[in-house]
């Protein structure tokens, strides 16, 4: 049974946000990581946020250099790294909780395969990078138990997952035993089984869901925005039972660069999206210490006027 995206579709838009350690910190070591972490601005940006209007946060726990913004023992056991690459701080935990005071929602991103710049981690897990026709059920079993830690440890303080990489999804997810995608979505929502799930399998248009256990749909967009054409074509809110969303950025390309959008196109594909009940979540570059840089923050702003969602003054 799917969680209910009630809230999801009412929020209208959100921000998604890549803050990671070879993003802003090329070739850091732990101890710049944990000061770049605990240096993390969780409160200006919940302001920022507000501001905006925006109605929630995805954020990234980590991603291809194996440094994560949060503790997680499953992980630490698995790769044997020492010190740990999992920060000391629990960012996510704490972030969570500036942005609840706010009325906004978090959400997380998690990759579906180990830090493949990380040759030490992935040494650690039976794991091949593009395993077409491999199940790789060991891996996905150990991955599985890396996400349950996540989300035991922040309960219900994540609303959401964004998993990234789910490329070979009948190969590795598609099968009626576990791991499976059932499984993999029962590790996401151990913590709260309201947690909405997607599962990323690239840039796709027709946007879908590639499985029955995706809550929304990940919606991935890089330049070609996918528009209804006639009646034919309107899914509505719910595309294959999941509810309807696009990912896409601001920027020349994730995390960096000018803006490349003017607003009246933000505003007005948002505004197409949210008239049939679809949601659209928009990346945005930010500085070290996880705020939003200027020239985007204007233009969420301007979004957020335009679609009315500013309630925070």
């Amino acid at each position: 049974m799917r969680a209910n995206t009630d809230w999801f579709r009412d929020a209208k838009w959100g921000v998604f946000m890549h803050w990671l350690a070879g993003m802003h910190r090329p070739g850091c070591t732990v101890n710049e990581w944990n000061a770049m972490v605990d240096d993390f601005d969780v409160n200006g940006l919940a302001n920022q946020l507000a501001e905006a209007g925006a109605g929630y946060l995805f954020f990234t726990v980590g991603q291809i250099d194996g440094f994560y913004a949060c503790p997680n023992a499953a992980y630490d056991r698995i790769v044997g790294i020492t010190p740990s690459k999992c920060s000391r701080r629990d960012l996510v935990s704490d972030l969570s909780d500036a942005l609840a005071a706010k009325g906004i929602r978090l959400l997380v991103y998690l990759p579906a395969e180990p830090p493949y710049l990380d040759a030490e981690a992935v040494a650690k897990f039976p794991w091949v990078r593009e395993p077409k026709g491999r199940r790789q059920a060991e891996f996905q079993v150990m991955w599985e138990g890396v996400i349950r830690d996540f989300a035991l440890r922040w309960g219900t303080k994540i609303w959401g997952w964004w998993f990234d990489g789910c490329y070979y999804a009948t190969d590795m997810y598609r099968h009626p035993e576990p791991p499976n995608f059932a499984s993999f979505a029962a590790a996401a929502k151990a913590g709260n089984p309201d947690a909405l799930v997607a599962f990323n399998q690239g840039v796709h248009t027709p946007v879908k869901p590639q499985s029955a256990f995706e809550d929304y749909t990940a919606g991935e967009i890089s330049d070609a925005f996918p528009v209804w054409q006639g009646y034919d074509n309107l899914p509505g809110r719910f595309v294959g039972g999941a509810q309807y969303h696009i990912l896409s950025y601001l920027a020349g390309k994730w995390g960096y660069d000018d803006p490349r959008f003017p607003d009246e196109f933000v505003i007005g594909y948002t505004k197409h999206v949210n008239q049939h009940e679809g949601v659209v979540t928009w990346d945005v570059p930010n500085t070290p210490q996880g705020l939003i840089r200027e020239p985007f923050m204007n233009q969420l702003i301007a979004l957020g006027n335009a679609l009315g969602t500013i309630r925070h003054k």
